[in-house]
């Protein structure tokens, strides 16, 4: 082939895929496949039609594509055989036919536009067609094969696709072979697409309504057919010459649709965002997904609010929810080994796995409650629920890292297709499904020493999250070390572990200016200067010796040390050895000796956290500075007269701690090991009448200084629960907190010991206890008719009497 019109003629000829042609692409400014139906403005919005695209793709002559190819290939030079004409253009000219005759039909109903047009039988023709498309799908690994050879062997087709790429590069980055054969395939997903808006926005009773849905279902059934057969050849979709998409991310998530809470599957590519609902799995066939909308790297920000913007409400879920289904997956999971001893059939497992399964997205779906915005350049705006700021972080991070590489602006990316291919696809939320006992049960000391790295003087502090039932909790707050860049913390805290497999570390710079105060997703927040985390190894945490750890985050390196005490150790009440001292004590020993109804300790802590802790975020679920604790342990036990001045100047969190320290050491519980049995029957009970009767009487059959150290802490606990709008720390929270720890009874040596394989994990069974106990106190939490100590509070607070 001679001349430069020859070989752009030649070029055209080779990059048709579709009715518009490269020329009247580049000539419009229209990216490669633009459909008749100009795409929405914005992923998730509604279609409208694209006038200049269908008059430049209606207008332009019609390209005969194999016209220049079979005219050089009779010369003496022929570029291409017609045998490898004939394979990489196989279908080509006919699907082009298909589309020409799509499009004439199209163009005159588009300029004689209304309400009372009908397209749908144009669409429903088309689908009906799809049979060439399956023949041009089955030839497509051909197709390449011969390309990519014809490249290597004939230079002048290697220059032709050479400059066909320096031409397409700002309109599709990709090299020809793969991306432009891929089209027609591709149109039939963008068809799809379209098929989706319209049917969105077209009346049940208009004519078009059936035949779009038709339409669609062809469609849908024809790019399912072909899904297992691409897979191996189409991992990934080209985007720019030398490189792929990828996935960088993905997690389940769950986004606010109209105040309604939706689980979904959300994926980072290079070039996109994706958002996904994971369909309900069909017998026989893989899982698959329904794309709900995407948004191309180039478009997506992260919505800044404004004051007069209003902060979308979330919907929240009241904590017995949780609870209930909590409950519920730690019996599926007792239930599961149970099974699995029994070596009962697979089906029985299988069934339980299932209902696992619910449960556990059930949980995902309704307890985060964190908003994580993003924002369409075009005006839409999504919302996500999440449980940590690590995780909104972390999607923060890898979405602007990803976007400083993103060199295609106004690349439109296509991924109906690959969210259908994904071989990752089965993949559910939680990933742990051979070991429903997976995570460590127990007490986990974190000791926050220091923290290199920071360029400026802050003030910082860290925070410490432990996962539980597959979401990431607050456990724990250092103070914060004022204008440094080196802060010593050397700070110890103890955290109790519920099947937990990670400990996570955020680092913050404490902002006093609230005028400076960031307002990301409608929560002023300090600023995150690095996050890290530290996998809960059970083999490497068997040893009870502290470990250090170096925990980098950013530039910043926090050294932590750790140590792991399992539940079976560290909630064993221990026999009272001593007669001295209030902790290991037995309660009336103590009210005896002080001459008073109450323990001097709980009515010291008590007092002070209601002088200043009543509006402290998560008052005795964030735990205090562990030598703190064991300061007023220590001042407490030997009657220290300066305990009250020790006290007013301790973080409130590490006094909270005391208190609960003091009833966890108790050698036995407030609710008495002879009476902890009938408190779990009678919480069981499904009569609410017979139900208060046994549990009152239950109550008023514990020894006086139980009894009344009970009301008396019972009448705290609800005055809390009074401030939860600012402490955000609920009835049922403070009973999750205190049940355990008033209930449990007194242990001896557990009956089965640890398997190797399982050194210092937790029977679900033991999980399912702390649940009934949790009840029993949030029980006498909820219930109305208790004594009010209120009236006694007084005489309580100041007798002498034995």
């Amino acid at each position: 082939v001679e001349g430069e019109e020859e070989k752009k003629d030649l070029l055209d000829a080779y990059c048709v895929s579709g009715p518009e042609t490269l020329r009247s692409q580049k000539k419009e400014g229209l990216s490669p496949g633009a459909s008749i139906l100009a795409r929405p403005r914005e992923a998730g919005g509604g279609p409208e039609w694209g006038q200049q695209g269908l008059t430049a793709a209606h207008a332009a002559s019609a390209p005969q594509p194999m016209k220049p190819l079979k005219a050089a290939a009779t010369t003496s030079q022929p570029v291409l055989t017609g045998q490898q004409i004939e394979t990489i253009f196989f279908k080509v000219p006919e699907l082009y036919d298909i589309h020409k005759e799509f499009y004439d039909g199209l163009g005159p109903r588009v300029e004689c536009w209304s309400q009372q047009q009908r397209v749908g039988d144009l669409f429903q023709k088309l689908a009906s067609q799809l049979g060439v498309y399956r023949a041009f799908v089955d030839n497509y690994e051909a197709a390449i094969e011969m390309a990519d050879k014809c490249c290597q062997a004939n230079a002048q087709f290697a220059e032709i696709s050479e400059v066909g790429e320096a031409k397409l590069t700002i309109l599709t980055p990709s090299p020809l072979s793969s991306a432009l054969l891929y089209k027609p395939v591709d149109r039939v997903t963008r068809s799809t697409l379209v098929l989706h808006d319209l049917l969105k926005h077209t009346p049940p009773s208009h004519p078009d309504h059936p035949l779009l849905q038709d339409a669609l279902r062809i469609s849908q059934n024809f790019l399912s057919s072909i899904n297992e057969e691409i897979t191996p050849r189409r991992q990934s979709m080209t985007v720019k010459k030398g490189e792929h998409r990828q996935l960088l991310k993905d997690s389940f998530m769950v986004e606010l649709v109209e105040g309604a809470r939706k689980l979904r599957h959300v994926f980072l590519f290079t070039d996109l965002f994706l958002c996904a609902k994971l369909k309900k799995q069909v017998a026989g066939k893989n899982q698959q997904y329904d794309c709900k909308w995407y948004i191309p790297l180039t478009d997506l920000s992260f919505q800044t609010l404004d004051e007069a913007e209003a902060v979308p409400t979330i919907p929240l879920v009241p904590d017995e929810e949780l609870d209930a289904m909590k409950m519920k997956i730690s019996q599926i999971k007792s239930d599961i080994q149970r099974e699995k001893r029994a070596h009962k059939g697979s089906r029985a497992i299988e069934r339980l796995r299932k209902k696992l399964s619910e449960q556990e997205s059930l949980l995902l779906l309704m307890s985060p409650s964190m908003a994580f915005r993003v924002h369409n350049r075009h005006g839409k705006s999504y919302t996500f629920l999440i449980s940590s700021d690590y995780e909104r972080a972390e999607w923060r991070e890898n979405v602007r890292e990803q976007q400083k590489k993103c060199k295609w602006p106004g690349c439109a990316p296509t991924p109906g297709p690959r969210i259908r291919l994904l071989p990752w696809s089965s993949r559910h939320p939680f990933s742990c499904p051979d070991d429903e006992s997976a995570g460590l049960y127990g007490f986990l000391n974190v000791i926050v020493h220091s923290a290199t790295g920071f360029k400026q003087s802050s003030n910082l502090y860290c925070t410490l999250e432990v996962d539980s039932f597959g979401y990431f909790v607050n456990k724990a707050k250092t103070r914060v070390y004022r204008d440094t860049t080196e802060p010593n913390w050397n700070e110890e805290f103890e955290i109790e572990l519920e099947g937990s497999q990670s400990l996570r570390i955020l680092c913050y710079e404490k902002c006093h200016n609230k005028a400076k105060l960031s307002k990301d997703d409608g929560e002023p927040s300090d600023r995150m200067m690095g996050k890290g985390q530290l996998q809960l190894d059970p083999q490497a945490l068997q040893d009870k010796d502290w470990q250090r750890a170096v925990i980098a985050m950013n530039g910043i390196e926090v050294k932590l040390s750790v140590k792991f005490t399992s539940r079976e150790f560290s909630l064993k009440r221990m026999p009272s050895r001593k007669q001295t001292g209030v902790f290991g004590v037995k309660i009336g020993v103590v009210t005896k000796r002080e001459r008073s109804k109450v323990p001097y300790i709980v009515r010291q802590c008590v007092e002070e956290i209601e002088r200043r802790g009543m509006e402290e975020v998560g008052i005795y679920r964030v735990s205090g500075v562990a030598t703190d604790i064991q300061a007023l342990k220590a001042a407490f036990d030997v009657n220290n007269k300066d305990v009250s001045v020790m006290m007013s100047e301790m973080d409130v969190n590490a006094i909270a701690g005391t208190l609960k320290l003091y009833f966890r050491e108790l050698p036995e519980p407030l609710f008495t090991d002879e009476l902890y049995p009938s408190f779990a029957e009678g919480i069981a009970l499904s009569d609410p009448v017979a139900k208060e009767s046994c549990m009152l009487n239950l109550l008023l059959s514990l020894p006086e200084p139980s009894l009344l150290t009970f009301l008396f802490l019972l009448d705290h606990l609800k005055r809390v629960a009074e401030k939860e709008t600012v402490n955000k720390m609920s009835l049922h929270n403070l009973a999750t907190v205190f049940g355990p720890t008033l209930l449990r009874p007194s242990e001896k040596e557990s009956k089965v010991p640890p398997t190797p394989s399982q050194p210092i994990t937790m029977a679900d069974s033991w999980s399912l206890e702390v649940m009934a106990q949790v009840q029993v106190l949030l029980y006498f939490l909820q219930l109305e008719t208790l004594p009010a100590p209120d009236t006694k509070r007084q005489s309580i607070l100041f007798s002498t009497e034995v």
